[in-house]
């Protein structure tokens, strides 16, 4: 029996997340879409082609309808037909059909002893490779050689990471750039707004469209963390700013510990799971039988992050507040003189830092699907680790710091076995700063640097 890939164009992300939007796939579990699919070539035994058509989650949310067409023999012509797949709950993944509880064609009910054969000697068997759609437009992939798609392959999974690192990285140069110290609660006010964008999806439930929700979640990620991040400038920052020592990092680092176990305390120690979105793969090219694939869902994440540090970069270099900072940044006293008030500047400086922390979490969540209480922590250290890396003070060079780090940690993860890559990522940028204490990309100070 050969397989016909669906019909369809070349779609890219935003166009994904449109038809998703309106044919209302918003929901559907890509293990429960997988599991449905691979159980149509067993309902059609004999058929010589199978072109899967539309999907749409079930008005319930437990399921799916597929709807697909087969070519029957003997030049029989093709038919239209469906199948409808229920689940039972308990998280996202489905090996070999264990949650699946119904199944129903456009003949009815499959019934429990024929719904038991098929999970226990298709699905649990050639099931698992029977999926007739693994990849929608993988026929249309252009060629590459080999060694060009394993690069390109582990170039796109290590795009999310790296923009991740970056806004974060951004997030400390702002405040240190601007007075000289770090704020070791930055990770956590990524998790204040990684848990905001996912109690933004579960308020929006059914909510009209992919789109619409991660909008939401963005906006409740970004003004929880900048609320956060300016009670924590006011109470912590402000009164220890001026105290001479390491009064205001041991005051960082309470506040790091305080937010991480109030969202402990607050959202509960358990992971909870987003649904996947906008997760069915699109292939970019291919090699034989590896296919270089993205989801729209990765793309989405990277755009939001390349459109926020681009954002960052033109606000820096051609608005009022850019040239304030700066003139703060060099020389507080005489910007004073010459009116510019340091406070509104600082003010502004931690609601855009928190801001782009949020954001950050927002798109641990959507990206990953879960973000823990006590995920900020290992962010928060790489993304200073990146910062450092740069030049801490240097907005640009964060940026650089972070795609340098996501850029590392995919090479390790390539060529060797990944529970090694943290240790040696923090080994080799410590070697780094060893040779260039002020980082890759910023200048030497006459002092000693405050953090």
């Amino acid at each position: 029996m050969r397989r016909i890939l669906p019909r369809c164009g070349r779609p890219l992300a935003p166009a994904l997340a449109a038809a998703c939007a309106a044919s209302g796939c918003v929901g559907i579990d890509a293990g429960w879409a997988r599991t449905c699919r691979s159980a149509i070539p067993a309902l059609n035994h004999g058929a010589e082609a199978i072109e899967i058509g539309r999907s749409a989650a079930l008005a319930t949310g437990s399921g799916l309808r597929i709807h697909y067409r087969v070519q029957l023999p003997a030049g029989a012509g093709w038919r239209e037909r469906f199948v409808e797949c229920r689940f039972a709950p308990g998280g996202p993944a489905d090996h070999g059909g264990q949650r699946l509880v119904d199944l129903r064609t456009e003949a009815g009910p499959l019934g429990e002893v024929r719904l038991h054969l098929l999970k226990r000697f298709w699905l649990e068997r050639e099931g698992a490779s029977a999926d007739p759609q693994p990849v929608a437009n993988a026929g249309d992939a252009p060629p590459v050689p080999r060694p060009a798609a394993l690069a390109l392959q582990h170039l796109l999974f290590a795009l999310p990471p790296i923009a991740i690192y970056a806004l974060l990285a951004a997030a400390y140069s702002l405040i240190y750039g601007l007075v000289g110290r770090i704020n070791f609660a930055f990770g956590e006010l990524a998790a204040v707004g990684g848990y905001a964008a996912f109690l933004a999806f579960a308020l929006a439930g059914s909510a009209p469209g992919v789109a619409a929700g991660l909008a939401a979640a963005l906006l409740l990620a970004a003004t929880s963390s900048v609320s956060y991040g300016l009670a924590a400038g006011r109470l912590v920052f402000a009164p220890l700013s001026a105290a001479a020592g390491q009064q205001l990092l041991i005051g960082t680092v309470a506040l790091a510990l305080m937010l991480q176990e109030y969202l402990r305390l607050a959202q509960g120690a358990r992971l909870v799971w987003l649904q996947p979105m906008l997760s069915a793969p699109y292939a970019l090219a291919r090699s034989g039988d590896f296919l270089v694939t993205i989801t729209p869902m990765a793309a989405s994440a990277v755009g939001i992050c390349l459109l926020a540090a681009g954002g960052v970069l033109a606000l820096m270099r051609a608005s009022r507040f850019g040239r304030a900072w700066r003139a703060c940044a060099d020389d507080p006293g005489a910007a004073a003189l010459l009116g510019i008030d340091r406070r509104r500047v600082l003010v502004v400086t931690f609601a855009l830092a928190s801001g782009l922390a949020g954001l950050a979490g927002c798109v641990v969540t959507v990206y990953y699907g879960t973000f823990g209480y006590a995920g900020g922590v290992a962010l928060g250290l790489k993304a200073l680790l990146a910062a450092i890396a740069g030049g801490i003070g240097s907005v640009s060079g964060a940026f650089l710091g972070g795609i340098l780090l996501g850029a590392a940690e995919s090479v390790w993860s390539a060529l060797f076995p990944i529970e090694y890559r943290d240790p040696v990522v923090f080994l080799l940028f410590s070697a780094l700063l060893i040779a260039r204490p002020h980082g890759l990309f910023g200048f030497a100070a006459p002092l000693p640097a405050r953090i």
